[in-house]
């Protein structure tokens, strides 16, 4: 049993700040932003929900109660069988959170988290940082449930995301160079004007109500062998595996992170959480330097295995939930994929697996490098340089061998400066071709014409499979 949470807000002798769209006026933001240690460092609040000296495990009756309190609030998502199960050799089903409103399983703990406020806490409202998708899902909910709801995101938040936040009604304001920044400036916003801060992914509440996927997922796929989550701060692992194994122990719990913020993993080794340094990912919605404690202590019994994956095999999982699924998902929503396709899970073939999708909000410049990069690391995307006649129809006859071995010409450039054949240019050429060995039978048609033929890498994808 887990212990009882009080969402009561310890209250302030202090006078309150009042706010108009989203600035403080008398007590100003700024004043808030400025605490120090002497250090030099920014002052640092403990969030009382998330106490490394008090970590609060969640069980299965904290997941059946906010399955009870959020049903018909938030979607229940499909689970269907893959329709390339066959190509990854085991029964794989694909749960859908992506599909929720906006966007992401986020919903979930956020609206179980406001349905458990106080009478009293929910005229005053709750606060959170958020980079994004916990962010739109609170201001969502908490417009829909009438809780006044402020966010604070990073300047690093896109543009699209404040925007949805604030037509949700909510107060934002986009402060901060990073989510530490961001939380530090919350936490104090908490303090002085007697908000409860909602942690998103560390919040015994929100946990719960990430855990009611687990309910969904072993009511739609019956007895699965494994269920493959991606992870970046840990709650949503901890509350769909505290679901799970109480339902199907011999169930596996796998989680998957990117190489650049394997915290969970760091975590593990570690023996607790640990910061970890976080490098640009496009698994971004997984970006957390540190995990939580409560998720930690709730999780690290119950998890299996941990998988770290590199960005191209995301980037690769995104390309073929587009191609083969019609599903679009963020980096964090194809990671799980991306496990089996980068050959990590192997001993899951000939099973039934379900992987989680869980979330769909990715930019869409964002996403046209996905497809790109993804097509690149499998060999669908190929760049080379030749050299080529200077004469009249010398590229042209370049172009006519491309399209004869029939490849998609994406880009195509020449050079002239720097060659020391006056009578040669440097045709530099991105194309697009069916898969790697396609790519390398127009590399061989190129060498009988040219003498100078120069492709780029084989594939970080396949890598191995050429070496082998």
């Amino acid at each position: 049993m887990s212990e009882t949470v009080n969402t009561d807000t310890p209250k302030d002798d202090s006078d309150s700040t009042t706010t108009i769209n989203g600035s403080a006026v008398n007590g100003k933001l700024e004043d808030l932003k400025r605490p120090r240690h002497v250090s030099g460092g920014v002052e640092e609040i403990i969030d009382p929900f998330c106490n490394p000296e008090k970590p609060q495990r969640i069980s299965f009756h904290d997941v059946t109660s906010a399955a009870f309190l959020i049903r018909g609030g938030v979607e229940r998502t499909p689970c269907p069988k893959s329709t390339s199960s066959e190509l990854y050799g085991m029964e794989l089903y694909l749960k859908k959170d992506f599909l929720q409103f906006t966007g992401s399983f986020k919903e979930r703990g956020a609206r179980y988290a406001l349905l458990s406020l106080t009478e009293e806490q929910k005229k005053k409202g709750v606060i959170s940082a958020s980079l994004g998708n916990h962010a739109q899902a609170l201001s969502y909910h908490g417009w829909k449930l009438n809780i006044p709801v402020t966010v604070v995101m990073p300047k690093a938040a896109t543009i699209m995301k404040i925007q949805k936040c604030r037509s949700f009604k909510a107060r934002v304001i986009v402060d901060g160079n990073d989510m530490g920044e961001a939380k530090s400036l919350a936490m104090r916003m908490s303090r002085e004007e007697g908000l409860l801060y909602v942690n998103g992914y560390d919040h015994p509440h929100i946990m719960a109500g990430q855990g009611t996927i687990g309910l969904e997922i072993l009511e739609q796929v019956p007895d699965p062998d494994a269920v493959v989550v991606p992870v970046g701060g840990g709650g949503l692992i901890a509350g769909i595996a505290t679901a799970v194994k109480a339902l199907s122990p011999k169930t596996k719990i796998i989680g998957v992170e990117s190489e650049k913020c394997a915290s969970f993993t760091r975590a593990l080794e570690n023996n607790g959480p640990i910061h970890t340094p976080i490098k640009n990912t496009l698994a971004d919605g997984l970006a957390v330097p540190k995990v939580g404690y409560n998720a930690y202590a709730t999780a690290k019994p119950l998890i299996d295995r941990m998988v770290v994956v590199k960005e191209e095999w995301i980037a690769v999982a995104i390309l073929r939930l587009v191609e083969e699924e019609k599903c679009v998902v963020e980096g964090a929503g194809g990671a799980g994929l991306a496990a089996i396709l980068a050959g990590h899970l192997d001993e899951l073939k000939g099973k039934k697996v379900v992987v989680l999708l869980c979330g769909g909000n990715i930019d869409t410049t964002v996403f046209g490098r996905c497809l790109e990069r993804g097509l690149a690391a499998v060999g669908r995307l190929v760049k080379f340089n030749v050299e080529v006649s200077d004469r009249p129809g010398g590229i042209n006859d370049l172009c006519a061998l491309l399209y004869r071995v029939g490849v998609s010409i994406k880009d195509i450039m020449h050079e002239r400066a720097w060659l020391r054949d006056i009578y040669t240019v440097e045709v530099k050429v991105v194309c697009e071709t069916v898969d790697w060995s396609h790519s390398m039978e127009l590399k061989n048609e190129l060498k009988k014409f040219y003498a100078k033929v120069q492709f780029s890498d084989v594939p970080l994808a396949l890598t191995t499979e050429v070496e082998s």
